[in-house]
């Protein structure tokens, strides 16, 4: 997770080179969606490396204020996957 940014946003980032996924399986819902209240240990996606899938947690609770990155695309080490509001 990274630094708030200037806008008092956290990123939630992606640890390693993988395919993010917002969702469990096609046609089921996101495990989040923009305005969702989350808790530290609510899951917001996956990332699959090598056909292992690895859960990524909020990691702060608050509300998701923008998902950035695309379902099914590749995503970079330290690329921000989406973006949360802290909770004050």
């Amino acid at each position: 997770m990274s630094d708030e940014n200037s806008e008092g946003l956290v990123a939630v980032e992606a640890s390693v080179n993988s395919v993010f996924y917002a969702q469990a399986n096609p046609g089921e819902p996101g495990f989040v969606t923009e305005g969702d209240q989350v808790e530290e240990d609510t899951v917001v996606c996956l990332l699959e490396i090598m056909k292992c899938f690895r859960s990524v947690p909020a990691g702060v609770k608050g509300t998701v204020e923008k998902v950035v990155a695309v379902n099914g695309e590749m995503v970079k080490k330290g690329e921000a996957l989406l973006y949360i509001k802290p909770e004050a």
